[in-house]
């Protein structure tokens, strides 16, 4: 999958959630989510602040480095103060302005896309990342945090088949779950096979392997981005490796949480 598709299909994953948030009204941006704290101003504000800073590192490596320097510096204070010093502005802005502010970011990200070659590397907060994987974790990203805003406020978001970057990062980040937790992984292979949204049948890994996880590409992105149980969803889990992945699998970066209980 090439650059441009990602771009674009970011493009569209904002795209999608916008259409959910522009109907909100005051009381509906001030929703309670399922993040502790957040509301759906959060969640919309907490994209908002990190695709500023993703434009930035794509724009100004060394203006980033000092950017993350100073946000690393406040990582041992309560996370209600992290919370003022990423989303404060955003919280202060109206409905009006929430929306308009995060179109503008997500604006200002897609205009430093346009620099990116495929073989880039991008700064970020952990160690750097290649162009397709920074922007897939952006798309990542929406996708979750919409998930978020969707369960709180209700409407329609159809499943697409955008969900194969989600996917793909799914399956690439089993062994960070366990780095970030710091257990050995199994050495189990584990095949993934899923049916996305168009019908198509997605197989990742060694389709031959006895451990396995099966069912639905949608139920596996709300597994491995953490806003489901597995026994929540309807995938089937074929093996102790694969249902031990299941219960830990974390896509995205940051300390190892667990996720929803079962």
């Amino acid at each position: 999958m090439d650059l441009a598709t990602v771009i674009r299909d970011l493009h569209d994953e904002q795209d999608a959630l916008d259409t959910i948030v522009r109907e909100l009204d005051s009381p509906g941006w001030d929703t309670p989510t399922s993040s502790p704290r957040w509301s759906v101003t959060d969640q919309i504000g907490h994209l908002a602040y990190f695709d500023r800073t993703a434009a930035l590192a794509i724009r100004d490596a060394a203006a980033f480095e000092a950017h993350a320097a100073e946000l690393g510096s406040r990582f041992a204070a309560p996370p209600e103060q992290l919370d003022e010093l990423t989303l404060g502005p955003f919280r202060a802005l109206d409905a009006e302005g929430r929306l308009e502010e995060w179109r503008s970011a997500r604006e200002e990200l897609a205009d430093a896309s346009t620099g990116l070659a495929e073989d880039s590397r991008v700064i970020w907060y952990g160690p750097s990342m290649g162009s397709k994987s920074f922007l897939t974790a952006r798309l990542m990203e929406c996708w979750a945090h919409g998930q978020d805003v969707l369960d709180a406020v209700g409407g329609d978001r159809p499943a697409t088949d955008r969900l194969a970057h989600i996917v793909r990062l799914g399956v690439n980040t089993r062994s960070w779950t366990y780095l970030n937790r710091r257990e050995e992984a199994p050495e189990a292979p584990v095949a993934v096979v899923l049916t996305a949204p168009s019908g198509a049948v997605w197989t990742h890994g060694d389709p031959e392997a006895a451990d396995r996880v099966e069912g639905s590409a949608e139920d596996f992105c709300l597994v491995v981005t953490q806003r489901r149980h597995v026994d929540a969803t309807g995938l089937r889990t074929t093996g102790s490796a694969a249902r031990d992945w299941m219960e830990k699998a974390q896509a995205f970066a940051g300390p190892a949480t667990d996720g929803p209980a079962a």
